[in-house]
């Protein structure tokens, strides 16, 4: 009897896929570091300015995370070199769901301060309230997150090679992550304190007031 012998399959994330692999695995990295920027600018306004996150703020910071858990997932699983379709698609989900779950958020606070008059919640940056630039986002991140599940399978990334300048500047991009998400847990504790929720309308730090006693 004659054996008969099959080519090994390359690994998911190995497979060529030409320059759209490239591009999602970039564009994957660019929603991280889009929401960083956006944590970082929500930092500025909070300790520069002295404007403190309402309920609702925080929530969409939430929503925010949550989806951009998602893209981290598919970056760490194309670094690993197991990423495959359907992991894609799981990283993809959690994106669509933690945009859906902060959209409706920032949805919700857009209607508390609709009525001709209100001046709204905060100072208004480029014409706009952070909570309606924050729903921009999410809807950027549905269209795009849908895009991609379109493009499959040849829109799965391609990680850059171990030890390239990419390669570190992947690392980079999700230590940096990582660290915003430590840092709002952090701010969060400070602003809440010992209590479950944030005030409507948080005029200060609740951990040190109630410290002070």
């Amino acid at each position: 009897m004659s054996e008969q012998t099959s080519a090994p399959t390359a690994p998911p994330n190995t497979t060529h896929r030409g320059i759209w692999g490239v591009i999602a695995d970039w564009g994957m990295h660019a929603w991280i570091v889009g929401y960083s920027v956006v944590m970082l600018s929500a930092f500025v306004v909070q300790f520069g300015l002295g404007e403190f996150p309402c309920p609702l703020c925080m929530l969409q910071r939430y929503g925010m995370f949550l989806s951009t858990l998602g893209a981290l997932f598919v970056v760490m699983q194309a670094r690993a070199g197991t990423l495959t379709p359907a992991r894609y698609a799981q990283g993809l989900g959690m994106g669509i769901v933690g945009a859906l779950a902060g959209a409706s958020v920032s949805w919700r606070q857009i209607n508390l301060h609709i009525k001709p008059g209100d001046p709204g919640y905060g100072e208004p940056i480029l014409g706009l309230h952070m909570y309606t630039w924050a729903l921009i986002t999410f809807v950027i991140v549905l269209v795009y997150c849908g895009a991609m599940l379109m493009l499959m399978p040849k829109s799965i990334p391609v990680a850059p090679p171990a030890g390239s300048r990419l390669h570190l500047a992947s690392t980079i991009i999700v230590w940096v992550f990582i660290g915003l998400i430590a840092a709002n847990v952090v701010a969060i504790f400070v602003l809440e304190g010992f209590a479950w929720v944030l005030p409507d309308d948080p005029t200060g730090y609740h951990l040190f007031d109630q410290l002070r006693g």
